[in-house]
């Protein structure tokens, strides 16, 4: 991949996204042929990660198809789904499926830079089959001592491995037995959109206060 403003990238916030314009893919659609994706990789490493679910779409058969060393256009990074600054302020993480890229991001600068906030990632997917980056995640947890990871399996009786974590939708009374206090940690919730609207209106409902949660939408496309 080549960036479009080379340096730029090296700039970037662990949690951020980018414009990612493929050059004369094999189909479009009325959309175009630029998608905004989360940069999974942290800002630590000299190279550029992204990560997405391959469905049936223009885009998606064009990116299954384009050959390796292909170049793209990406533009510089932006968003503000980045950690905040406050270390006293505890931190916690809601993710569903892909929707762990940012987090993945944010996780490992973390435990990179030794940060010392407290955070705790709960992540939810169907089955361990489906969990990308499960085994990545599972390393700053032995590495930071502040970093807490609780993953989460919803449909476990369509899965052929064994799994001895918790199972179900991540509801306020998982997030009840892992945190002292749902009041007064920053949540950051990024997930398919109805996922992301659910755990906001439980948070709500919990008493949490608005100005406390943070969301990103991983629509698909």
């Amino acid at each position: 991949m080549t960036d479009s403003k080379p340096g730029v990238l090296k700039l970037r916030q662990a949690g951020q996204s980018a414009d990612l314009t493929l050059a004369d893919p094999p189909e479009t659609d009325p959309e175009g042929n630029t998608r905004t994706f989360s940069i999974a990789s942290p800002p630590f490493e000299n190279h550029l990660m992204f990560a997405t679910r391959m469905r049936d779409t223009a885009f998606k058969r064009s990116l299954k198809k384009v050959p390796l060393g292909a170049e793209v256009k990406i533009d510089p990074p932006m968003g503000s789904f980045t950690l905040h600054k406050n270390s006293a302020k505890p931190v916690v993480f809601l993710a569903g499926g892909i929707g762990i890229t940012p987090f993945l991001s944010i996780v490992r600068q973390a435990d990179h830079d030794r940060l010392p906030h407290k955070l705790h990632l709960f992540y939810s997917n169907r089955r361990p089959e489906d969990a990308p980056f499960l085994d990545v995640l599972q390393m700053p947890e032995k590495t930071n001592p502040n970093f807490h990871l609780v993953c989460t399996m919803a449909e476990m009786q369509k899965s052929k491995k064994e799994w001895k974590g918790e199972t179900g939708l991540i509801n306020q009374e998982m997030l009840s037995r892992y945190l002292t206090n749902l009041q007064g940690p920053i949540y950051y919730i990024a997930g398919p959109p109805a996922m992301v609207a659910g755990l906001r209106k439980m948070l709500v409902a919990a008493n949490v206060d608005e100005d406390d949660i943070r969301t990103e939408d991983f629509a698909g496309y």
